[in-house]
């Protein structure tokens, strides 16, 4: 019979063993490398049992062994140094404590996956990864900063391969309390719940599971507690594993549920409330509802006030470039929560209008969770400068008046948690030759500091490791699917010899899987070669409802088996965390070939060049922007082509080339058996791309860019009875009720020849229309810059302010202003007037722009 639930019953821990309770249950051993020691010399062969994780190592220890090694002073040494490292770590400021001026006391960040570890299944690729490494750089650097998101007690699927190489999927139950979490308690010892009331008089209860990450809470919303009825106990059963109202139920739960359990926890433990909230991904959009529910009861605002409250206070991050990528609800559906008891103190239609399509080509009955974001946040950033700027077009319809260049979403491109995803060899190498084991922060060029043998011994290393690994799962997988003896040819693929690439991702259509297989044969060719072969190592996941991405597993499964070249590629099934560990640092090149420019980031290249890993990708995401010819190469994109079957045969032959004439001769051309060319563009990529990819670094980019801003406006609008927060939004009302009439009736430049030499002095006069709108409330600005051959000012334009030369005649109001002409070339501008206001982050934010006609 098949057991229900699965629990660790752990041993008793000693007072000399005590401390591990408190290493276990930190999840700071992830990211660890003595911890992670620490606890795997306790039984190496259960340590892997368990996948790696302390807390069911300890559950699966018996007292025997545990009473043992209490009695073994060096290893009782080893656990109170490692507590006292911990406690250390806990302790002691670090940079944000250092940080001088304003800042946020409390941040909260929402999202609907975490990828912390592989033994805590809580993601489904690299949003969850990214969120994961949020928290950790959050931590090392001291920012104040709760993680909040769902338990899913499934979490995402185990993948396994057929013999007819199709996906199939598996949900092993999660047990929480055998993984290292603490059930949020009161000050009874009862469990907290977070309730939800529900359209119909249902009540949606979850109980609240908290991960400490190093300084970060983590906490977990669980629907699965006996308070419910048996259909929401389902609510938090996997993720990403329903549509329709189950996925709106998740996201209602993460939002709003999300805000009450933060309120809970800092009731609990006295942390301040978060001044700042970040929603990674449209999911938990509706936190800014709860919010302003919050606000309208408890501060007595009105609904706008409201809503300039929260968004002063709301930073949302969008992560995907095509709109396929957005969750949708019907608007009749979102329509009944809103009117349900969830929401009593919001107006239902205002609230609706938040995330309704109601734009230029957007469906008014659908409701739109990242519409609501860019509602709900003043500030909005994509994660790349391409995919800001994809954004800005994406989602310029929400400012039809403004230009896409214009349109107010910035971009901090994300970056790795280097901690995380080095290789312990790499680290231990950056120990011996600098000192210290922050490998982004070192100039690995110098050949007296680490010699060319001693790195490529290193890499060499990394990749005999990984071809370990693949004949590991690989033989795994056999075994699994019943075959009584593992096949021999198993025992001999791969060569750490052989030019190793990799590709490993999730597998929608867009990252095109098999785009290596447009011609087999050439591939063939190319992995064969008797000389010079290479190799490929592959993983990925299909959504379960994703047939169109089973497809092309399954295509690149039965190519791999093919015994002409199964020895050269290999397809490693259900990557994740664990696998990818060993997968990045274990290749030379890593592979991404999306088609341009729906990869938003593609962090996976950013982990593998932290471990000397050159990049081979289309010049999509962060590769576009900080792609420099001496770190990888750039696959050219058939932008013209007439056809995506043309466009995909093109581009796959221009990665044909480059492997073959580029890419196979500087590896394989070696001096003293070392490829002195390969380790220069090696070094190049360790000390340049170091510096850029870390999360260290995007973290420290939203706090100073986004957190502090957004921290230093909510403080602003809420004090004196949010009297500023009143102001802004009656300014708000003002402004958009009287923008229709405002006009600019005649603008005189003294630029009457067309022809102007630099050093001289444009002078403009405006005259401006304001009805009703003092120019206390708008800016008059000169626009000008460089023009096209359609007179169209580029990107790089400049503005300047012109001044009111007095008050309104006629209900004109004079403007005036100068500019010195310092640039050469086709020059243009214009006048135009926006809305002016101390706390607009943008002046186009409000979409009200008038040009001169």
């Amino acid at each position: 019979m098949k057991a229900i639930r699965t629990f660790a019953v752990r041993p008793v821990l000693s007072e000399q063993l005590a401390p591990l309770d408190r290493l276990a249950t930190n999840w700071r051993w992830a990211w660890s490398d003595e911890t992670k020691a620490l606890f795997a010399s306790m039984d190496p062969a259960r340590w892997e049992e368990v996948g790696g994780n302390p807390e069911q190592l300890l559950g699966a220890l018996g007292q025997d062994r545990l009473d043992a090694l209490s009695q073994d002073a060096d290893f009782v040494a080893r656990v109170h140094a490692e507590a006292e490292r911990l406690d250390a770590y806990l302790r002691d400021d670090r940079w944000y404590q250092g940080l001088e001026g304003d800042k946020p006391v409390h941040i909260a960040y929402f999202s609907p996956e975490f990828g912390v570890d592989g033994t805590l299944p809580q993601y489904s690729g690299g949003l969850g990864i990214l969120a994961g490494d949020h928290l950790k750089s959050a931590s090392d650097l001291g920012v104040p900063l709760t993680g909040v998101g769902l338990f899913y007690r499934a979490g995402y699927f185990r993948q396994s391969i057929g013999d007819d190489g199709w996906q199939r999927e598996s949900y092993p139950l999660l047990d929480p309390y055998g993984l290292g979490l603490t059930l949020l308690r009161d000050a009874d010892g009862a469990p907290v719940e977070i309730g939800l009331d529900l359209p119909a008089g249902r009540h949606l209860a979850a109980r609240v599971w908290v991960a400490q990450i190093g300084r970060v809470p983590l906490l977990l919303l669980d629907a699965d507690t006996p308070t419910n009825p048996d259909d929401l106990r389902q609510v938090t059963d996997r993720l990403y594993g329903g549509g329709g109202e189950h996925r709106l139920l998740q996201e209602l739960l993460l939002g709003v549920g999300g805000v009450r359990a933060v309120r809970a926890w800092c009731a609990l433990t006295g942390a301040p409330s978060p001044e700042v909230y970040h929603t990674n991904e449209g999911h938990a959009g509706f936190q800014g509802l709860e919010r302003m529910s919050e606000l309208i009861v408890e501060a007595g605002v009105s609904f706008d006030q409201a809503l300039a409250q929260v968004r002063a206070s709301t930073v949302f991050t969008t992560h995907t470039p095509v709109p396929a990528g957005i969750d949708r609800f019907p608007r009749d559906l979102v329509t009944t929560y809103l009117q349900s008891p969830l929401f009593t103190s919001l107006p239902a239609e205002p609230a609706l209008d938040l995330g309704l399509e109601s734009y230029p080509g957007g469906d008014p009955h659908v409701f739109n969770m990242a519409v609501l974001g860019l509602h709900l946040g003043q500030h909005a950033n994509g994660v790349s400068l391409l995919h800001g700027s994809v954004s800005r077009r994406m989602f310029g319809s929400l400012w039809p008046a403004v230009d896409a260049d214009e349109v107010p979403i910035t971009s901090i491109t994300n970056g790795v948690h280097a901690p995380t995803w080095v290789h312990p060899a790499l680290t231990a190498l950056s120990e011996r030759a600098f000192g210290d084991v922050h490998i982004d922060r070192h100039d690995w060029r110098s050949r007296e500091v680490v010699s060319d043998q001693e790195l490529w011994g290193v890499r060499t290393q990394m990749k005999q490791e990984l071809v370990a690994e693949a004949r590991r799962r690989l033989g795994a997988a056999a075994r699994s699917a019943g075959n009584a003896a593992v096949p021999a040819w198993i025992d001999e693929i791969l060569d750490p010899g052989v030019l190793t690439i990799g590709f490993a991702r999730r597998v929608p259509t867009y990252k095109r899987l098999t785009l290596m297989l447009r011609d087999p044969e050439r591939l063939t060719r190319i992995l064969t070669d008797p000389e010079r072969p290479v190799q490929l190592v592959i993983g990925g996941k299909s959504h379960p409802a994703d047939d169109s991405g089973k497809i092309l597993i399954q295509q690149l499964v039965r190519f791999s088996r093919d015994p002409r070249v199964r020895g050269r590629i290999v397809f490693l099934p259900d990557y994740d965390i664990s696998l990818a560990k060993t997968l990045y640092p274990g290749c030379d090149v890593w592979l991404n070939n999306p088609l341009r420019p729906l990869e938003a980031c593609g962090t996976s290249g950013m982990k593998a060049a932290l471990n000397g890993v050159l990049n081979l990708s289309i010049l999509d995401g962060w590769w576009d922007e900080w792609y420099d010819g001496k770190n990888g190469w750039a696959i050219p994109t058939a932008d013209t082509a007439a056809s995506d079957e043309e466009r995909d045969d093109a581009e796959a032959a221009a990665l044909y080339d480059l492997i073959e004439h580029q890419l196979v001769p500087r590896f394989y051309e070696r001096t003293g058996g070392v490829p002195v060319g390969w380790l220069d563009m090696v070094r190049h990529t360790m000390t340049d791309l170091g510096k850029k990819v870390t999360s260290d670094r995007m973290v420290r980019d939203y706090v100073t860019r986004l957190y502090v801003p957004s921290a230093v406006n909510e403080r602003a609008l809420r004090a004196d009875d949010f009297a500023q927060a009143r102001s802004l939004a009656a300014f708000v009302t003002r402004v958009r009720s009287a923008w229709g009439a405002v006009s600019i009736a005649h603008v005189e430049g003294s630029d009457a020849t067309t022809r102007a030499s630099t050093g001289e002095t444009l002078e403009i006069e405006a005259s401006v229309r304001l009805d009703g709108l003092s120019p206390d409330d708008v800016a008059v600005e000169l626009v000008y810059g460089r023009t096209d051959e359609d007179d169209v000012i580029g990107a790089e334009r400049t503005s300047v302010p012109l001044q009111a030369q007095g008050p309104a005649v006629d209900g004109v109001t004079p403007y005036r202003g100068s500019l010195p002409l310092q640039i050469t070339g086709t020059f243009g501008y214009t006048v135009r007037v926006v809305p002016r206001h101390p706390f607009l982050v943008s002046p186009v934010e409000l979409g009200l722009v008038t040009y001169a006609g």
